[in-house]
């Protein structure tokens, strides 16, 4: 007696990991590639922007790595799957929009420096992603959430290029426009020279550099890659 192939078995769901700088396209690319898939988008960076944004709220020292290490420990952070992008809620309260604002953004490329804070941030991304059927984008998830991952991102644009696209979404005009560019390079700065978990393409990353493609052509790139690891 032959087995019979079973039909009725499940697709694998996929551990997909989007690793890069600010302004490369990651939370776009993630967000659609999620959509399509039918998985869960994981934006890494909005729950170091949740725990910066109670920092912030408490009154607390960036630079203090044990009162924040006990901020993350007494928090709820939680992302909500929506159609136009994850709802993060920092205990119980819905801080999508309020994440996104300027000070937030510094806060958290701050706040994420510290290796005790990382750490704690990671067993609750590990955790969210464990079942598979998600996409996850951040700065270590091929390295350091998921060096495991079924597929590994790094979605990389020259400076300037992000600069540009930073600019153009946040719709800043005139001198504030220098002060973004400053931003941005500084964030880059601390992102890629910080102790603990620095950004780096994972050695089995596959790194595409979007200066000159649309986002059509890089989740077209990216969709590849999927068919290729689920065929």
């Amino acid at each position: 007696m032959t087995d019979q192939p079973n039909h009725d078995t499940p697709p694998r769901k996929l551990i997909i990991a989007i690793d890069g700088p600010a302004g490369a396209g990651k939370s776009t690319i993630a967000s659609r590639l999620a959509r399509k898939l039918g998985y869960v988008n994981l934006e890494s960076g909005a729950m170091y922007r949740a725990l910066a944004l109670k920092a912030i709220d408490h009154d607390l020292s960036f630079d203090d790595e044990p009162a924040l290490l006990k901020l993350a420990q007494n928090s709820r952070i939680q992302l909500e799957p929506m159609i136009g992008g994850n709802r993060t809620l920092l205990d119980g309260r819905d801080v999508s929009a309020r994440i996104r604002e300027r000070d937030v953004t510094e806060a958290a490329s701050r706040v994420s420096v510290h290796p005790q804070v990382r750490a704690r941030l990671v067993e609750l991304q590990r955790a969210m992603g464990a079942a598979g059927g998600i996409v996850m984008e951040g700065r270590d998830i091929g390295t350091k959430v998921f060096p495991s991952a079924d597929l590994k991102i790094f979605l990389d644009a020259d400076p300037v290029v992000r600069e540009q696209r930073r600019m153009e979404q946040q719709k800043i005009k005139g001198e504030v426009e220098a002060s973004l560019a400053a931003d941005l390079r500084e964030r880059d700065r601390r992102d890629r020279t910080r102790s603990a978990s620095p950004l780096v393409a994972a050695s089995d990353a596959v790194v595409i550099d979007s200066s000159r493609l649309s986002e059509d052509e890089v989740l077209a790139q990216v969709e590849d890659l999927v068919k290729a690891k689920l065929g």
